[in-house]
């Protein structure tokens, strides 16, 4: 199940949908497409996303055909990610401008009951309904795109230690419980030195 089929599973009304119907695609011109989400859309995206927003988001290209059957799709995908560093919880802008490509090609059904392993898989692939959404094709790609851990530049965690209750940090310096037994070891397998 590819991520915008998740998507679409878990919710079937998506964030951002823009449904484009494969039957009105020609296969000899090039379809141009470039969608723009609401400020309502970008809220719900942002809120699915866990970021705190998401601004100037466009996503733009064709759609030609692909091989007998199939779809091409390129695009750009840019927006504005807003998120908290995940050390000093200050805000973050991080900008994205990807390039997206999906062939959309019609594929066999896999029987339910059956699992298929491919290491050639190609991430690119999609399979070919009656419509194509933009809009998922894009969450996709931007969601996949998000740092997942966003830092100020130069922010560290501190050093932590950790030790049970009620007992002190171990010291790099302090003498360890095991440290010996090597030596020992090699004491009782060499017992003529």
């Amino acid at each position: 199940m590819t991520m915008a089929e998740t998507i679409k599973t878990q919710n079937p009304t998506p964030e951002f949908s823009r449904i484009l119907k494969v039957s009105s695609l020609n296969s000899t011109v090039d379809y141009e497409f470039e969608e723009i989400p609401s400020e309502g859309e970008t809220t719900e995206m942002a809120a699915l996303f866990d970021v705190v927003s998401i601004r100037k988001m466009r996503f733009t290209g064709t759609i030609s055909p692909f091989e007998d059957e199939g779809w091409l799709l390129e695009g750009i995908l840019g927006a504005t990610i807003s998120q908290n560093c995940v050390v000093t919880l200050v805000r973050i802008r991080t900008r994205l401008d990807l390039n997206v490509r999906r062939i959309f090609t019609p594929m066999a059904e896999p029987d339910k009951n059956e699992i298929t392993l491919d290491a050639t898989h190609n991430d690119e692939l999609e399979p070919l309904g009656r419509e194509i959404d933009l809009g998922l094709v894009a969450m996709e790609a931007l969601v996949l795109a998000i740092p997942e851990y966003p830092r100020v530049e130069g922010a560290e965690l501190p050093e932590s230690r950790f030790s049970p209750p009620d007992a002190s940090d171990i010291e790099e310096d302090t003498p360890k419980a095991f440290a010996g037994l090597a030596t020992l070891k090699e004491k009782l397998s060499n017992p003529d030195e």
